[in-house]
């Protein structure tokens, strides 16, 4: 079908953007412009298998495993590439999340991409502003990760001249924290958004499912990180750690929680 012939070539062109990133970072080279020229055309290509899908079934990418990867891959790497365009510190990241955007590309070709059925009780606009708050939130904490991960790069001894181009790690983690203030504000509006369409759906604002749960110890670990980098005098790899901490926490809890448990936020209910 057309539109994973433009899955398979947008996946394929995020390689090779993610490759000519680490490549450029071992070498110390910086090839910037053609990384984010090949990230824009994998996102174009993206954005055409997804339009495509959702123009065939009817409703958009967030019912089955396999669109919820697609699109969360799309998100992540069109707020990554945002950041990359904007912010020269962020670029040299890009050698640590696109080997994370790797695993999820690999996941979801292991991912079956047949149909699921649309619940009643997504039929709402709050569906659609639940997951965009959701997704801004896990894409500003996918940027502070690839931060995180460079002053980690740099502690351990690794690619210190490769990296050394870039500014201070104390600058680094701050930046990071910036993006990690950002993600709380949207987790913040996600939450929200998805107590008012919990009350539509269900008839109660809250709970305590898995998913919410999960949700709110997400929102819990990240406001404790940023209460951490604001109380306390930290060394920039402890704030980064911090950061990796949170990121894999509201990974599993996007991508784990609503496929194991047996509550109504249960895949496509």
């Amino acid at each position: 079908m057309l539109e994973l012939k433009l899955l398979w070539s947008a996946l394929v062109v995020y390689v090779a953007s993610g490759s000519t990133a680490i490549v450029s970072v071992v070498l110390g080279r910086k090839p910037q412009r053609v990384i984010l020229a090949l990230l824009a055309l994998g996102l174009v290509l993206h954005t055409g298998s997804i339009a495509v899908r959702w123009d065939r079934l009817g409703h958009g990418p967030f019912v089955t495993m396999f669109e919820i990867l697609s699109s969360n891959v799309w998100s992540l790497l069109l707020a990554f590439a945002l950041a990359y365009w904007r912010i020269p510190a962020v670029r040299a990241s890009a050698a640590v999340v696109m080997p994370i955007v790797f695993v999820m590309m690999g996941w979801l070709l292991m991912t079956s991409p047949g149909e699921g059925h649309l619940p009643p009780t997504y039929h709402t606009i709050w569906l659609f502003i639940h997951i965009g708050f959701g997704k801004v939130f896990l894409g500003a904490v996918l940027v502070a990760v690839g931060l995180a991960g460079v002053v980690l790069l740099r502690f351990k001894g690794l690619g210190l001249r490769r990296l050394s181009g870039l500014p201070a790690d104390e600058r680094l983690c701050d930046l990071a924290f910036r993006f990690m203030a950002l993600g709380l504000i949207f987790e913040t509006l996600m939450l929200v958004a998805g107590a008012i369409w919990a009350q539509d759906a269900w008839g109660r604002y809250w709970a305590w499912d898995p998913l919410e749960t999960w949700a709110f110890v997400t929102w819990l670990t990240l406001a404790f990180a940023l209460h951490a980098r604001l109380a306390y005098t930290q060394r920039p790899h402890h704030g980064a750690l911090l950061i990796i901490a949170v990121f894999v926490l509201a990974f599993l809890t996007f991508f784990g929680v609503p496929f194991i448990s047996t509550a109504p936020h249960k895949g496509a209910v």
